[in-house]
């Protein structure tokens, strides 16, 4: 798998990357996306919404602060997504954590097609209908890496849709490649946004290789977990504001030889 193309696609096309996404990680989002060398936009108003995510090279779609009028625009992006055949990055967040967020995020995934389903353990296994314990916007440990790897697999060929497990080691599958990427570092779940900034940068990789959305998602999952771990290497000991900060500007500075040179990957 040639990490390099991807990140080097990402740069030179520069691919628009509609966001419809929770307004507490948003700014994040928009650095993310910029860093990694793709142009944000932000639109959820349902006027819109359906015409932004047709002059977009991608869709990114994230439940983290949930309303009616907010699911009803993203599903009106995401028809227009799909009938433009532009991928579709979908992240549950706190799936799993009360009834009303569950159904929403049933509704979404029966109304658009996903190229990518990105989340942690939980939320990916709550949406896949296992019965599952989520704290708020956090994530309950419910199975260890061999348990994960068949769910996802089976979750990938029931949607259709590449499925990402965010964790120590990051899962990507098709349901029938797996991809483990062993980047990142502990510490990247105690700051708010690194999960949505996965989502958005999956969104950029995607939307400039929108042909290979498993080796896209792979490498985005790559980038942001050695953006992390360098980022706590050299800036964690000034405290969280810091690190946060770094993770952006590591992203930045990535190149995609960089990365191949970086990331720690198996393929199964």
């Amino acid at each position: 798998m040639q990490l390099l193309e991807y990140l080097d696609n990402v740069r030179r096309k520069n691919p628009l990357v509609h966001h419809i996404t929770n307004y507490v990680t948003v700014n994040d989002c928009a650095n993310a996306c910029l860093a990694i060398g793709a142009s944000p936009v932000m639109a959820d108003a349902i006027d819109e919404a359906g015409s932004m995510a047709s002059i977009s090279s991608a869709l990114v779609l994230n439940i983290g602060t949930l309303n009616v009028n907010k699911v009803e625009s993203m599903m009106v992006a995401g028809r227009s997504a799909n009938a433009g055949h532009k991928p579709v990055v979908f992240d549950p967040v706190g799936c799993g954590a009360t009834p009303f967020r569950n159904r929403m995020a049933d509704e979404i995934m029966n109304n658009v097609s996903m190229t990518v389903v990105r989340g942690n353990m939980s939320e990916i296994a709550s949406l896949g209908g296992q019965n599952v314990f989520t704290k708020g916007v956090d994530a309950g440990e419910t199975a260890d890496i061999k348990t994960a790897i068949p769910m996802a697999a089976s979750l990938a060929e029931k949607w259709h849709s590449i499925v990402v497990i965010s964790g120590e080691t990051d899962i990507i599958t098709d349901g029938k490649k797996t991809v483990l990427i062993h980047n990142g570092c502990p510490e990247m779940s105690l700051i708010t946004g690194s999960g949505c900034m996965c989502t958005t940068v999956i969104g950029a990789f995607c939307g400039a290789n929108p042909e290979h959305p498993l080796e896209s998602a792979a490498a985005a999952m790559g980038a942001m977990g050695l953006a992390g771990e360098r980022a706590w290497k050299d800036w964690g000991k000034e405290g969280f504001g810091h690190f946060h900060m770094a993770i952006i500007d590591e992203l930045g500075k990535m190149t995609g030889k960089s990365l191949e040179q970086g990331v720690r990957y198996e393929e199964c």
